[in-house]
């Protein structure tokens, strides 16, 4: 079992920066792939960026690349999302996810990830 608490969100205007976290509780953390997604009001929840277990590997959607950057720390149980250059169209509840099942071919497909956190809100205002 794997419970996710995410962090870090806020307001912040164009072209600015925030740093998400997620912090993960459970021994199993380390053996889980990690994913952020988001969800615009009326939109459906998209992939934003993915990590491996190890961290070896990752994996952006095209709008977000060179101006986020995923990571994770598994000796703090931790997976972060570096948000630079942010846009008003960034603007979302962020969630994380994990999952042993994702890799680095299919960590945008949502329904791989068996735990979520309960996200956290991002504006960036124009």
């Amino acid at each position: 079992q794997v419970q996710l608490v995410e962090s870090g969100g806020g307001l912040v205007q164009a072209g600015g920066s925030l740093r998400l976290s997620c912090a993960g509780s459970g021994r199993t953390f380390s053996r889980h792939a990690m994913g952020w997604f988001r969800q615009a009001p009326g939109k459906e929840r998209e992939f934003v960026a993915g990590i491996s277990w190890s961290g070896g590997s990752t994996n952006y959607v095209d709008s977000v690349k060179g101006r986020f950057t995923i990571s994770r720390d598994n000796a703090k149980n931790t997976v972060y999302l570096q948000m630079n250059s942010l846009k008003p169209e960034d603007t979302a509840v962020y969630y994380c996810a994990a999952g042993e099942r994702p890799t680095i071919a299919t960590m945008m497909q949502r329904l791989l990830y068996e735990y979520w956190g309960q996200g956290t809100q991002v504006t960036v205002s124009s």
